[in-house]
C-alpha cells in the first residue's frame, strides 16, 4: 500500500476529477488524503480520503498592492501547515489538479522532495498549473492540444480527464435515447454547483419564444439560485411547460443521460461528462474564466460537432429559441451529435492518471 496526496481547490471542477482518481486508487488499495480550501464543504463529504485537509490559500492581486501582501501572508502559512502535516503522513506521491489553493501544499510536497504529478483538466494550462510545472515531474493533460503546454519543459502524458465512477456506471447502463415525432424533448440545463443566473434569466424566456406545439412535448429539468426559483416557476407556469426546477439535483449523471439535450457552462468537468455520456449540449461558457478556458473547452467540442457553443454576449431568448427550434425539428442534429460526443469521451482516464502517479512511487521508493 503506497500513500497518495490528492490537492484539489474546492469546487467540482477541480474535485471531480481528484474524487475520480482517489476512488480508482482505493481500488488499487492504496491510502488516500485530500489537501483542499475552505470551499470543500458538501463535496467533502462524499470524497474517498482517509482524511481532508483544509488549507488556507488566497489568489494574490497584482494590481492590489495589499491584497496582494495579505495573500502573501496566507500562502505562507499555507505551505507551513501542508509541511507539518505531509511530515506526518509522509505521502509517496502528491498529485495536484489546478487553481491556486494547490500552490501551497504542492510547494511545501516540492520542499519536502515528494514527487508531484499536475493533472490540467481544461484545453488552456491554468497559471497554476503554469507556475507550478517546474516543481512537478510530470504534467498530465486532458486535450492533444492544450493551450501554454508547449511552453512547458517537463515529461507531458494524455490521460484525458478522469470521471467519477457514478458518471462511469452510468455510461455504461444508459444508451443516448433518440428523439422522435411526438415524442417528449427532454431538455435539461445546470449552471455549476449553484446554478448560473443567465440562464435563469434567457432559457425561461427562450421557450416561451417556442411553438405551442413544441412547448406542449418539453419536459424541461432546471438547475436555479434560491432566490431565482420563484420567478423561473412563473416564468415556465406561463409558457405552459412542464418543469422540475431545483438548487441541486445529487443524480445529475443519471438526469443528463436521459435528457436530449443539455444547456450549460463548459467547464472541464461537465465537456467530460456530456462525452462520456454521448449527450449534444448548447454549451455557454462563463464569460469571466481565466485564459478563457472554459470557451475552449467549448470550441473543442464544437470542432468536434459534439455540441454547440454560444456566446452570452450575444445570446438572448430570441437566439437561443431559434437554435432550439432548429433542433428540435431536426432530431438528426441532435443524434449526430450524441455520436460525435460520445467519441470523444475517454472512458480509461482515471486508470491512465492511477498509473502515471504509480509510476513515481517506483521512484520515490
Amino acid at each position: 500500500m503506497s500513500k497518495f496526496v490528492l490537492i484539489a481547490g474546492g469546487t467540482g471542477g477541480h474535485l471531480f476529477p481528484a474524487m475520480a482518481l482517489a476512488q480508482e486508487l482505493r481500488r488499487r488499495g492504496h491510502e488516500i488524503y485530500l489537501m483542499s480550501d475552505g470551499r470543500v464543504g458538501e463535496y467533502g463529504k462524499r470524497f474517498p480520503a482517509k482524511e481532508i485537509i483544509v488549507i488556507p490559500s488566497a489568489t494574490p492581486s497584482i494590481s492590489n498592492p495589499i491584497k496582494f501582501i495579505k495573500a502573501g501572508f496566507i500562502i505562507v502559512g499555507g505551505i507551513f501547515l501542508a509541511l507539518k502535516k505531509l511530515k506526518q503522513i509522509k505521502p509517496d506521491v502528491v498529485i495536484g489538479f489546478g487553481g491556486y489553493p494547490v500552490f501551497p501544499p504542492f510547494l511545501a510536497a516540492s520542499l519536502l522532495r515528494i514527487p508531484g504529478v499536475l493533472h490540467e483538466q481544461n484545453a488552456v494550462l491554468g497559471r497554476a498549473n503554469r507556475a507550478l510545472a517546474r516543481f512537478a515531474k510530470e504534467l498530465a493533460l486532458s486535450f492533444e492540444i492544450t493551450s501554454f503546454a508547449d511552453k512547458i519543459a517537463i515529461a507531458q502524458t494524455v490521460t484525458g480527464n478522469p470521471i467519477r465512477d457514478s458518471v462511469r456506471q452510468v455510461a455504461n447502463e444508459i444508451a443516448y435515447s433518440k428523439l422522435r415525432d411526438k415524442d417528449k424533448i427532454r431538455l435539461l440545463v445546470f449552471g455549476g454547483s449553484q446554478g448560473a443566473r443567465v440562464f435563469s434569466d434567457i432559457v425561461p424566456l427562450a421557450i416561451a419564444n417556442l411553438p405551442k406545439d413544441m412547448r406542449k412535448r418539453l419536459d424541461i429539468v432546471q438547475q436555479c439560485r434560491e432566490e431565482d426559483l420563484e420567478r423561473v416557476a412563473n416564468a415556465y407556469r406561463g409558457a405552459k411547460v412542464n418543469v422540475e426546477l431545483a438548487t441541486f439535483f445529487n443524480d445529475l449523471p443519471e438526469r443528463m443521460a436521459q435528457s436530449h439535450l443539455v444547456i450549460c457552462r463548459s467547464g472541464a468537468s461537465s465537456v467530460a461528462e456530456l462525452t462520456a455520456l454521448g449527450i449534444p449540449s448548447i454549451l455557454i461558457p462563463l464569460p469571466g474564466s481565466l485564459d478563457g478556458d472554459q470557451a475552449n473547452n467549448a470550441a473543442f467540442l464544437e470542432a468536434s460537432e459534439g455540441g454547440w457553443l454560444l456566446e452570452q454576449a450575444t445570446l438572448s431568448p430570441q437566439s437561443l429559441a431559434k437554435s432550439l427550434k432548429e433542433l428540435f425539428e431536426q432530431p438528426e442534429l441532435l443524434d449526430e451529435a450524441a455520436q460525435k460526443a460520445k467519441s470523444l469521451g475517454q472512458p480509461k482516464a482515471v486508470e491512465k492518471l492511477a498509473n502515471l502517479a504509480q509510476k513515481y512511487v517506483k521512484v520515490s521508493k
